[in-house]
């Protein structure tokens, strides 16, 4: 089954229904509908062949749902750009999937410039005015007859290219198996059942992450879809206040930022806030419970592995901040379908409660990494995927995530997670994010660096950290920032908080 062939009904009895409020206006799921599948056919009519790869740069906005659904009917691969990426990601990315076509948003029109000229105008299309062919007059003339193509399971659906914090990106190939294992284990493990045709599900973030996953959950059970072209928490309680949002998802990052509005409301109309993309210290969590809403879901995935893999569900908040609290810094347990290992260095099971890396088996692991990574990397073995994070299982399955294994701290001879050290930090009074790092060091071999944005002097996160960790755990250095360097997808990008702190080094 492919999604194409799932998704070709999707104006049956919801004909007049709100699909899509956005930044280009409102749709109704048949008006959604008619425009996907003329799409699909008009992209075909580039000459373009199943699988091709299209590269597609946009932001929030309608059209970004309309070309992930048509290029999927159309059996054509995404390769989505997202629009913080720097210009020489696209080209690298572009090169390597081996893109012949592309679809992008005229105000990207000039940073734009060097992709489009490998295509030529016959085979870009442009949303707006610019060089290329008209995205709408492409819908327009092409023909709103079906399309089913009834692809393989296995036909790819999309590259996704990894954020990089470990070095050059990555394509992870998508397969349609894979976007529908995750659709299911979103709609039953995450948001705990379909979604009803008045359930509203607000797009804060962007859909090239975490959003997107919300998108097939949505729109095969009738639900409306509400879409901001960039992340504002003032345009988020807007949205839940007024526009009827009663599901989101969100980065750690940006449920601190909403914390962090004076005056702020309790969104009663929210009944499920999701979180992923990186660990949430117990304290927001806290927070977040109390201030925004008791529907808190955490989910954990990761590229290669297409969320949910494991899933922190609001009873487990509930009993976390009851009598549990060590549960809330857990990732939860494992959803249907996925299997989950604990392993050490030799590919053995840890007993439980010790640390090892986590492997993931399931249908919604990758097919593999593409080009030159798919020759040189071998993450997938014997249908496991290697994830390269670190975690420990208890008794009844759940996880918890203690780290990437390339972020672990070796220091005078210990290694150190520091997630453990960042949700001390989290703790003291006036912090709002905090981030660890090691970075080289003559006589410790690495030596721990913490930063933290908020109102809290060093001083007393310092005592803070004294009174909680051991001693080879203590930072060796504390800092206040203003605010941390975001990778694209909207986590705190250590790679470029440890470059920067060793640029500071003296020469030796």
């Amino acid at each position: 089954m492919d999604v194409g062939s799932v998704i070709a009904g999707l104006t049956q009895g919801l004909g007049r229904h709100l699909a899509v409020d956005g930044p280009q206006g409102s749709q109704t799921y048949a008006e959604l509908g008619d425009r996907v599948m003329r799409l699909a056919r008009g992209l075909l009519s580039l000459g373009l062949e199943p699988g091709a790869r299209v590269l597609d740069l946009q932001t929030n906005q309608n059209t970004y749902l309309e070309t992930d659904l048509a290029l999927a009917i159309a059996g054509l691969t995404r390769v989505a750009l997202n629009h913080r990426l720097r210009r020489q990601d696209w080209a690298a990315i572009a090169d390597d999937s081996g893109a012949s076509a592309m679809i992008y948003d005229a105000r990207f029109a000039e940073p734009a410039d060097d992709l489009r000229s490998g295509f030529g105008e016959h085979r870009t299309v442009v949303i707006g005015d610019g060089p290329g062919r008209r995205y709408e007059r492409l819908i327009n003339d092409a023909s709103p007859e079906p399309l089913l193509l009834d692809l393989p399971s296995h036909a790819l659906i999309s590259l996704n290219y990894t954020s990089g914090t470990t070095g050059r990106p990555k394509g992870v190939r998508r397969t349609h198996a894979n976007r529908l294992s995750s659709a299911l284990g979103m709609t039953f493990d995450v948001l705990g059942g379909a979604p009803a045709p008045e359930d509203v599900y607000l797009h804060a973030g962007p859909i090239t992450h975490t959003s997107g996953l919300f998108t097939l959950p949505f729109l095969l059970r009738g639900g409306t879809q509400v879409i901001l072209p960039s992340y504002d928490p003032e345009a988020v309680v807007d949205a839940v206040l007024h526009r009827g949002v009663t599901h989101t998802a969100l980065v750690p990052t940006m449920i601190a930022r909403l914390l962090a509005l004076p005056d702020l409301p309790r969104l009663k109309n929210l009944r499920m806030l999701g979180y992923a993309g990186a660990p949430m210290p117990p304290e927001q969590i806290r927070q977040a419970y109390l201030r925004l809403t008791d529907g808190l879901v955490q989910y954990y995935g990761l590229v290669e592995a297409m969320p949910p893999v494991t899933v922190l569900s609001a009873a487990d908040h509930a009993l976390g901040l009851l009598d549990q609290p060590d549960l809330l810094t857990s990732a939860g347990r494992p959803c249907h379908g996925v299997d989950l290992r604990v392993v050490d260095s030799d590919g053995d099971e840890v007993p439980i409660g010790q640390v090892g890396e986590v492997l993931v088996r399931g249908e919604n692991v990758m097919a593999g990494y593409w080009g030159a990574a798919g020759d040189s990397i071998k993450a997938v073995r014997n249908g496991w995927l290697h994830t390269g994070d670190l975690g420990r299982q208890d008794e009844h399955g759940r996880l918890w995530l203690v780290d990437r294994k390339g972020d672990m701290i070796i220091t005078g001879g210990y290694n150190v997670y520091p997630r453990e050290i960042e949700d001390v930090i989290a703790e003291a009074s006036g912090v709002r994010e905090a981030a660890v790092v090691g970075v080289a060091d003559p006589d410790w071999g690495q030596r721990i660096v913490a930063l933290y944005t908020g109102d809290a002097r060093e001083e007393s996160v310092a005592d803070h950290c004294r009174a909680r960790l051991a001693g080879y755990k203590k930072p060796k250095e504390i800092r206040r920032v203003d605010r941390f360097p975001l990778n694209s997808t909207g986590k705190i990008a250590k790679n470029v908080l440890r470059a920067q702190l060793e640029s500071e080094r003296p020469d030796e």
